[in-house]
């Protein structure tokens, strides 16, 4: 039953989401800062991309895979630099300035983008994906192109479904901060940030 794999790729969106890294930090930022709608929509370019590297491995598209698992160093130092950025400007970010923002919707498509772009930098997520799809016996909908896309949805709503409830509980706290508290957010998120950043891209060194 195709409602099988649903529940199989709800399970496996939700737990690879769940593991609180750079993005994570990232939502937790952006929901106190900007509120539950901006960490929402950041959690939602994680899930999107999450959705891409689990329809490459559902699908059975072993050619991208491996062109991507070959240059995962190059994708990841990139990666590595973009997380650099992303930890100076929120660090540098002014609460007043983040109050007074006239467009609303940029800045949403922007909190998309960057974390679809972001996780799209570590190709080694489809082997995570691959693996599993085996261990669930998910791997057997690559035969299936409808189980296969099944599978794929499961996995977004799976991971949508950790962020919706990660910027939920975070923005309750968020209301209760002044804007002293939001630029201590802002500087100890933006260091970590860079802290990541720069493990990525010292891993590339190595």
């Amino acid at each position: 039953m195709d409602i099988h794999f649903f529940i199989r790729g709800l399970i496996i969106g939700f737990s690879i989401a769940a593991p609180v890294g750079p993005i994570g930090v990232l939502c937790i930022r952006r929901t106190l800062a900007e509120g539950r709608l901006s960490g929402f929509v950041t959690g939602l370019g994680v899930a999107t991309a999450d959705a891409v590297y689990g329809a490459i491995a559902a699908f059975g598209l072993t050619f991208i895979s491996n062109i991507l698992i070959h240059q995962q160093g190059w994708i990841r130092l990139v990666g590595g630099f973009f997380l650099c950025y992303l930890g100076i400007k929120t660090f540098l970010t002014s609460p007043l300035q983040q109050q007074n923002s006239s467009s609303k919707n940029i800045t949403l498509r922007s909190n998309y983008a960057s974390t679809f772009f972001l996780t799209l930098t570590n190709p080694l997520t489809i082997l995570f994906f691959t693996a599993v799809f085996a261990g669930l016996g998910a791997g057997s909908a690559s035969r299936n192109y409808f189980s296969a896309g099944v599978l794929v949805v499961g996995v977004f709503i799976g991971s949508a479904l950790w962020w919706l409830l990660l910027s939920s509980g975070v923005g309750i706290f968020g209301e209760k901060l002044n804007v002293t508290g939001l630029r201590w957010v802002n500087r100890i998120s933006g260091m970590v940030i860079v802290i990541f950043g720069i493990v990525a891209l010292l891993s590339f060194i190595k």
